[in-house]
């Protein structure tokens, strides 16, 4: 069952904050690596190479969840479950580049554009938290 993400979810995703994104290995244990995030409407696009674990994994079981922290507040992320539903080739970097500009203020620096896909997700589930502490200052 497909759901609309919270103001609040979107509001992390749209910022520089990097996600978790854990997906199932061929055993069903799990497999968590962090990746940049992309938003389309309310689906999730996560960019990668066809030959990555988390390409692989993804092609033989749909499911995943992501965890994004807001890195200004720690203690405001938000937890998301759903489905890779489309894999869209990106070999000339189009949905890459955007996502890129958002954390680096550049064009991806990695040019080869053999086997680059995005991972759309539809999101099934999501859960905002924001926790009443605050971080200490920097010493």
């Amino acid at each position: 069952m497909t759901i609309n993400l919270s103001e609040d979810a979107k509001r992390l995703i749209d910022r520089p904050n990097f996600a978790h994104l854990a997906t199932l290995m061929p055993d069903g244990s799990p497999q968590s690596v962090p990746v940049w995030i992309g938003r389309e409407g309310e689906r999730l696009v996560v960019c990668t190479g066809e030959a990555s674990l988390k390409a692989k994994n993804t092609q033989r079981d749909p499911r995943v969840a992501l965890s994004i922290v807001d890195f200004d507040d720690p203690y405001s992320e938000v937890q998301i479950r759903g489905r890779v539903i489309e894999r869209r080739p990106d070999p000339q970097l189009k949905v890459m580049d955007p996502i890129s500009h958002k954390y680096t203020g550049k064009p991806f620096p990695f040019r080869a554009p053999e086997g680059r896909v995005a991972l759309i997700v539809e999101v099934e589930k999501e859960r905002y938290t924001k926790l009443p502490f605050e971080r200490p200052p920097s010493k």
